[in-house]
């Protein structure tokens, strides 16, 4: 990404994290003869995409994270295993874990632990701009990998996704605004994720997921990201199409996890138009 299109496209603490990124990719390519034979030697992948799809309902996708830029400490103290058999039990479809150190307080251990414990297929959320970062993902079994477009040009987009469904993971790829979905769309994504939050201002808006739904054809799955509280508003983006919700906030600050994870699952999904 050029200077140009940093400052145009990304908030500062965004162009931090990719920096950041940066200078891991550097040091992870030196490990990438270890990251394939590890990967190469892991179990299949549980199937994120399966899980999300199957069934009439609006699917979870609980989230494990200790603290996010935006708000700080959320759940410092969390046992990534245990949280995740909460999740689990309160009838979740998919795990996502933060997988980042320096901003998220998170670690590839996180997502290792989280899968252990439960059926669940695991997304590995993070900041990925290169192979190596795919490869080191499945080797540390992760079933899924969240591409974000505004960090990546068209042909890392491609490139990444195809290597992680190569892998037998499915990757998510988020967008938050047309130009982003389009760029979604024709990079052959079968999982769009769209984020409600802004990464330059942090407002947070269901009318992000509402006002690009249409556009998102009906042989992809659609998952709303971020934002979503209660159960109307699963049962709100349901009922327009959304095939799943990400949810990681009002669960991390729940005094009862599975209890959290109960009222946002299980509500109807709608079939979505599109056009």
């Amino acid at each position: 990404m050029t200077e140009t299109q940093e400052n145009a496209n990304i908030k500062p603490i965004l162009a931090r994290i990719v920096e950041t990124k940066q200078t891991e990719v550097v040091a992870l390519k030196g490990r990438i003869a270890e990251l394939t034979a590890r990967a190469r030697d892991r179990p299949p992948a549980r199937d994120f995409r399966g899980a999300l799809a199957s069934g009439g309902n609006v699917a979870l996708i609980a989230e494990v994270k200790r603290r996010s830029p935006g708000a700080g400490a959320i759940r410092s103290d969390l046992d990534p295993g245990v949280l995740a058999a909460q999740y689990e039990r309160g009838g979740a479809s998919a795990i996502s874990v933060l997988t980042d150190r320096d901003y998220f307080g998170g670690a590839l251990s996180d997502l290792k632990r989280a899968r252990e414990t439960t059926s669940l297929p695991a997304l590995r959320k993070d900041f990925i701009l290169d192979e190596a970062q795919v490869w080191e993902a499945r080797s540390a079994d992760a079933d899924a990998v969240l591409l974000i477009v505004r960090i990546l040009e068209d042909e890392q987009l491609v490139g990444l996704r195809v290597l992680a469904e190569e892998l037998g993971m499915a990757a998510l790829v988020e967008v938050h605004h047309d130009e982003e979905l389009d760029r979604a769309l024709e990079s052959g994504a079968q999982i769009v994720g769209i984020n409600n939050r802004d990464l330059r201002t942090f407002r947070t808006t269901l009318d992000v997921t509402l006002g690009l739904l249409s556009r998102v054809p009906g042989d992809r799955l659609l998952v709303s990201e971020s934002g979503i509280r209660d159960g109307d508003d699963v049962r709100r983006l349901g009922a327009s199409g959304v095939d799943a919700v990400l949810v990681g906030e009002s669960l991390l600050r729940a005094d009862a996890p599975s209890v959290a994870v109960a009222e946002l699952a299980g509500h109807p999904r709608a079939a979505r138009r599109h056009g």
